[in-house]
């Protein structure tokens, strides 16, 4: 027959507690994942970039989603720009 320490059940399940909590801690916004997202119905992000590019942007440095709308760095006549967008419309809110 088969025994097990106690002890070594107790960590055995408070290991595999921890592993399971790992991924809701996550969809929580911990550890920085999850944080700003956006709503489910904004255009996706291509769909943005394109209409970037469209627009004469040819350069984008960099795209976050933060504060509610996306943050794009494009380059433009030797100057960096950071736009604004909204992510439902794709308009650019500020500069």
């Amino acid at each position: 027959m088969l025994r097990i320490k106690p002890r070594l059940a107790l960590t055995g399940a408070a290991l595999a507690a921890a592993a399971l909590s790992i991924p809701v801690a996550a969809a929580a916004g911990w550890f920085g994942f999850g944080e700003d997202l956006p709503p489910a119905n904004a255009k996706p992000l291509s769909v943005i970039i394109k209409a970037l590019e469209d627009g004469g942007n040819r350069q984008i440095e960099h795209v976050e989603f933060e504060h509610g709308v996306w943050e794009v760095e494009v380059h433009r006549d030797g100057r960096e720009i950071k736009l604004h967008i909204n992510p439902i419309s794709g308009a650019v809110v500020s500069r």
